[in-house]
């Protein structure tokens, strides 16, 4: 024997429609909760992929722009050439992707400054004087989102 066995019939309806309507209200508001959970979670892995695409080729011009440039690059007192600047900041780069997540994050901690003596990298060009290498960089990286964001 339940215990609505006991209770008239039009409050035994109202006690279960009530407890069925609860029921049905917890279920729709968790199927809503996980929907939105999934939803973010999946518009975060979309746009945090776009990212790294855009902050990839972004890094890529930089590296490059060295290589392509007249100009020599110091670090640690001595000089190198574009391409050489080019091979020590693809290996830094490689060894040190844990360590940025943005292209700004890559000009402070990779590509400005030796991991070893923490002496800034600075860049000659002739007749434009000497910069250090983050200026550089962050100029560049400026005028390349300039054209860019033109086209």
């Amino acid at each position: 024997m339940s215990i609505y066995s006991r209770l008239p019939q039009s409050l035994t309806t109202n006690v279960l429609e009530r407890d069925l309507i609860r029921n049905a209200a917890r279920a729709a508001i968790t199927l809503f909760i996980a929907c939105l959970f999934f939803t973010a979670s999946a518009v975060q892995a979309a746009s945090a992929s776009g990212d790294s695409s855009s902050m990839d080729t972004e890094i890529d011009f930089l590296i490059q722009s060295v290589a392509n440039s007249q100009c020599t690059f110091v670090r640690n007192g001595k000089e190198y050439s574009g391409a050489d600047a080019r091979d020590h900041l693809q290996l830094k780069r490689r060894n040190g992707k844990r360590y940025y997540k943005s292209t700004e994050q890559f000009i402070d901690r990779i590509a400005s400054k030796s991991s070893w003596t923490g002496k800034d990298y600075l860049i000659n060009c002739d007749g434009k004087g000497t910069v250090t290498a983050h200026d550089w960089f962050t100029r560049a990286l400026a005028e390349f989102r300039a054209t860019t964001a033109a086209n």
